[in-house]
C-alpha cells in the first residue's frame, strides 16, 4: 500500500486488518482518532500509528 499521510475509512482498514464496519463503529463512538470532513471520516497516518503504540504500551504496563 502506498504510504499516505492522510488515509480514508478503506485505507485504514487494511492497515489495521480489520473490516471497514468495524473502523466505522470505532470512529463513530470516538476509540480510534478520527475527523469526519464533508461527511466523510479520515486519519492521520501517524496519529494512528501513535494510537496504536499507545494502546500496547498501556496494555505492557497493565500486564506488570
Amino acid at each position: 500500500m502506498e504510504e499516505k499521510e492522510i488515509m480514508t475509512v478503506k485505507q485504514v482498514a487494511e492497515y489495521l486488518q480489520m473490516d471497514e464496519h468495524t473502523i466505522y463503529k470505532l470512529s463513530r463512538s470516538g476509540k480510534i482518532p478520527a475527523i469526519k470532513i464533508a461527511g466523510q471520516w479520515r486519519f492521520k497516518k501517524e496519529v494512528i500509528d501513535k494510537w496504536i503504540n499507545d494502546g500496547s504500551l498501556e496494555n505492557l504496563n497493565k500486564e506488570e
